[in-house]
């Protein structure tokens, strides 16, 4: 079987497109912008968007990410679109001049499975940092003469 190279970006001639060869990373997931997470609170509604198939958390130049992996229902075998000519506007949008094909996905910090994150957030909030779960020891007693 002959491995088939992906030619690098600059090296496509200009009647080539870049489509031509691409995987078509853009249509097999979407990432959608969330709130930072501040408290050990917002870790837990991270957590349960990782609890379902398909889902990662990504950070990207301190920006949190929820990735959801599910190809686009309209792509074709060839990686082609099925609708292109009535693609949402979002896809008309997107240019091959910064688009994936030859990113290496690396994100600052990556989730995949709730127990990373908990562990991430373990090591963030430690339990009782600066506080004891034990009650306060009761002072002495103050003996006032009669």
């Amino acid at each position: 079987m002959e491995l088939r190279h992906k030619p690098r970006r600059e090296d496509l001639q200009p009647s080539e497109s870049l489509c031509d060869h691409c995987v078509a990373k853009c249509c097999r997931y979407f990432a959608l912008p969330l709130d930072t997470p501040k408290r050990w609170k917002d870790f837990e509604t991270l957590r349960w968007f990782l609890l379902h198939k398909l889902t990662s958390i990504f950070v990207e130049k301190e920006t949190w990410y929820l990735q959801v992996h599910t190809e686009c229902r309209e792509l074709l075998s060839d990686n082609r679109c099925g609708i292109y000519e009535s693609r949402p506007i979002i896809c008309r949008e997107h240019s091959t001049a910064d688009c994936e094909y030859d990113d290496d996905w690396t994100y600052d910090l990556f989730f995949e499975s709730p127990e990373q994150l908990s562990e991430y957030v373990e090591a963030r909030f430690p339990p009782g940092r600066g506080k004891s779960i034990r009650s306060p020891r009761p002072g002495l007693p103050i003996l006032r003469p009669k």
